[in-house]
């Protein structure tokens, strides 16, 4: 076992086409998330023109799906511990599916709220189980790939909402925005029903005691065997099952003697007593999640239309048109980071991601400062020519790093008793910023220009920098059960997991299966 467990670790195994396979299932939810928000970039301009909405009301349309996703989120946690990770899936498409069906039939902008509500809370649903789903079946080679999976499948729910757009502005207006909004429901009924059909996440069988439920999930998701012991006993051991628990089930021990009580007293270990691996973990997952959307790309991939106008785009069809790039350079570059991650790690991607950022986001203020002081119809052809290109090496920056790392580096820190419910909390705090820069976007650039609000989101881009680099350590590699370790080597730990793994902590209660301490 020791072998196996060293093969693993050096990157040998791991790579189980059956667990990939599931993650890409499982991460099929987030698509349903990533259409939403980019149909209804292009939605809002013909439901402004039905629906005779004004400025308030649309940012109030846009938001309000991320507020009612901070309810799902912040439930999502309690539910996955009770019901398990693949029927909350299934709960989160269902829940989605019922938005959808509301908001292609309204005949109101107040039914047409009620429906983005309910898709909403079922976004909070998908957003907050996807990458811990993923994040449970994976092995540590590939963790970082399969949990950034949800990040390609919002992005390319976009590409897919802003396809539909384009081919159903076509349509009389009064059927348009309704079909496009509708559209979702299809997916939705697929999934919720398919997903049924997926392994449960071995790390919640074991929590639940269901250990040789766990183990024959792990080795239909291992190379060998023996891996599927190491990871077992490796799970077992972070959720507090000694080796005789494990006998005590196998001879058919009472249930309530088996497995951990789920959920209790998780939320007082979070914010009233922590330990201090814990809250630099929490000050880790909940950061990333606070500063991804203050970059400004909900303002970007949301109001992209908005922002083609103000550079000097003029027909309806030609926006949407640039919007479908806009999709295609999201999914391009969030599946280059798919490639990248599990290679050269968390720290290098997120960092080089937010630079770009940082340049984009200055060189678009710029460019739009220039067009919106110049004579209508008169603007520098540069400056029309930096706004458009800046715009999408935005996009690519982001989606390289800052976008999919968010996700993979937030679901992996958690230690397991505090995973699912610690994961609800960094999905709320990231619904709550998401809904308040698009709630509030169209209100800030009018107050400070639409260049101006992009010279704003470029000083958080370099906040945002100035986070992850002191606070938030390299895991690649590095088994979901040791990252409670890896938090305990004080703040400001920078060692990538390569070099942190030979390195001797001054107390360390870790143990194998066998009891024996760990390296």
């Amino acid at each position: 076992m020791g072998e196996e467990n060293k093969q693993r670790r050096d990157g040998h195994g791991g790579k189980n086409k059956y667990a990939v396979a599931c993650s890409i299932i499982g991460s099929i939810i987030s698509i349903l998330m990533g259409y939403d928000t980019g149909v209804m970039s292009g939605a809002m301009l013909f439901i402004k023109e039905d629906l005779k909405t004004n400025d308030t009301q649309v940012q109030v349309l846009a938001g309000i799906l991320n507020v009612c996703a901070l309810v799902g989120s912040l439930t999502a946690g309690r539910v996955s511990d009770w019901i398990g990770r693949r029927r909350t899936i299934s709960l989160s498409a269902c829940i989605f599916l019922a938005g959808s069906v509301l908001m292609g039939l309204s005949p109101n902008f107040g039914t047409l709220l009620a429906g983005r509500c309910v898709a909403g809370v079922g976004v909070g649903y998908a957003l907050m189980i996807a990458p811990v789903y993923a994040a449970e079946i994976s092995s540590a080679q590939i963790r970082g790939s399969v949990t950034s999976l949800p990040e390609i499948c919002i992005s390319f729910g976009i590409l897919i909402g802003y396809v539909a757009n384009y081919l159903l502005a076509k349509l009389p207006l009064v059927y348009g925005w309704r079909a496009m909004l509708g559209l979702g429901a299809l997916p939705s009924a697929v999934l919720a029903v398919s997903v049924l059909a997926m392994p449960e996440s071995p790390r919640w069988l074991v929590m639940q005691g269901r250990v040789e439920q766990a183990l024959a999930v792990l080795r239909r998701m291992s190379d060998t065997a023996g891996e599927a012991d190491v990871r077992l006993a490796e799970i077992k051991t972070a959720a507090g099952l000694a080796a005789d628990d494990a006998a005590a089930e196998d001879e058919g021990a009472p249930r309530q003697t088996r497995g951990v009580v789920v959920g209790k007293g998780v939320w007082k270990e979070m914010f009233l007593h922590p330990t201090p691996p814990v809250r630099r973990i929490l000050v880790a997952a909940f950061g990333v999640h606070f500063f991804q959307h203050l970059t400004g790309i909900e303002a970007v991939v949301l109001y992209s239309p908005r922002i083609f106008k103000a550079a000097g785009i003029a027909t309806r069809s030609h926006i949407l048109a640039a919007t479908i790039g806009v999709g295609v350079t999201k999914t391009v570059f969030i599946m280059t980071a798919i490639l990248l991650v599990d290679r050269i790690g968390r720290r290098p991607l997120y960092l080089s991601s937010l630079a770009g950022i940082i340049a984009s986001l200055a060189c678009l203020g710029l460019g739009l400062t220039v067009v919106e002081r110049s004579a209508p119809r008169h603007s520098p052809t540069w400056a029309v020519v930096l706004s458009i290109a800046t715009v999408f090496t935005f996009i690519a920056s982001f989606s390289v790093g800052v976008g999919p790392i968010t996700w993979a580096y937030s679901s992996e820190v958690y230690p397991l008793r505090l995973r699912a419910q610690g994961a609800s909390v960094g999905v709320a705090i990231n619904r709550v910023m998401n809904a308040g820069v698009s709630m509030t976007f169209v209100s800030l650039y009018k107050a400070v220009t639409i260049g101006g609000a992009f010279f704003l989101f470029a000083g958080l881009a370099v906040l945002a920098a100035t986070f992850f680099y002191f606070l938030c350590p390299e895991t690649q590699g590095r088994p979901l059960e040791e990252m409670e370790e890896l938090f305990s080597r004080g703040w400001c730990t920078r060692l990538p997991s390569s070099e942190a793994a030979v390195v001797e902590l001054p107390v360390s209660n870790v143990t194998d299966g066998n009891g024996k301490a760990r390296p």
